[in-house]
């Protein structure tokens, strides 16, 4: 116990920094500004989990937090396709997933929007093609933006997500 407190105390405070207020306001606070102007209203996702190992879930779970709280700058994540503007598809399409997939691919209403996360999402990553595995999210349905990393910050998700809303 007393060489992981050591630990934590040569190594500090990990967390983002805090957002500086000068006379503009920050990225994250003109996101909800953003959307609105090019949707009319919120965005909707639904997050596909193709079989991923879940860090970039907890990425995404991590936008929801205080700190970033994009439940109240305009993004909703939904639990059907049938009421979701964007797909955000993380991990590699194992064989099992590849037909879910492709339903809620197609049970998406249009325009439809799909954002492939992490590096499993976007190339296959360590896992690639093989006989359980699709690959990349783009060898199943057709992909808009590819958020790269393992796992991807919080913040490049959003940008992934304000610029495939941009696209659209």
């Amino acid at each position: 116990m007393i060489p992981l407190l050591k630990r934590i105390f040569r190594t500090g405070i990990l967390t983002e920094p805090p957002v500086e207020r000068s006379g503009e306001m920050a990225p994250i606070d003109r996101l909800h500004d953003e959307i609105i102007a090019i949707l009319g209203r919120a965005l909707t996702i639904r997050e596909v989990d193709a079989g991923s190992c879940n860090g970039c879930e907890l990425e995404i779970h991590a936008l929801n937090n205080a700190y970033y709280n994009i439940e109240g700058r305009g993004i909703k994540f939904v639990a059907s396709p049938r009421h979701a503007d964007m797909l955000l598809v993380t991990g590699p399409v194992t064989k099992n997933m590849e037909n879910a997939l492709r339903i809620a691919y197609d049970c998406t209403p249009d325009p439809k929007l799909v954002v492939a996360v992490g590096d499993c999402g976007c190339n296959g990553g360590i896992f690639g093609d093989s006989y359980a595995s699709c690959g990349a999210v783009d060898n199943v349905v057709a992909v808009d933006i590819r958020v790269p990393g393992c796992p991807p910050t919080p913040l490049a998700l959003l940008h992934g997500i304000l610029s495939a809303v941009k696209r659209a």
